[in-house]
């Protein structure tokens, strides 16, 4: 094998190394691309969840006051019918 040959088999094996290198390090960003954009929907998600769940917690806290605030109005009607407070008209 002279020379020329010798440098053109060099040549060869260097592009083909070279192809293959820049195959890995697409494959390596496409592969860092998706991961990236599965981290992006999963963190998305977990906002979304969360706005959720803390939507449903005020919801939640609101009704209950709502509900202790009638019950209380409920036992102060209750023990001011009880003692007869409130029920009498002013005299005039």
């Amino acid at each position: 094998m002279d020379h020329s040959q010798q440098l053109y088999k060099a040549g060869e094996a260097r592009g083909h190394a070279q192809a293959k290198t820049d195959e890995w390090i697409q494959s390596a960003k496409d592969t860092a691309n998706a991961a990236k954009d599965k981290t992006c929907d999963a963190a998305e998600s977990a906002r979304d969840s969360a706005q959720q769940s803390k939507d449903e917690t005020s919801n939640f806290f609101a009704q209950t006051g709502e509900q202790m605030m009638n019950m209380a109005q409920g036992a102060v009607d209750s023990v001011k019918s009880t003692l007869g407070v409130g029920d009498q008209q002013p005299k005039k």
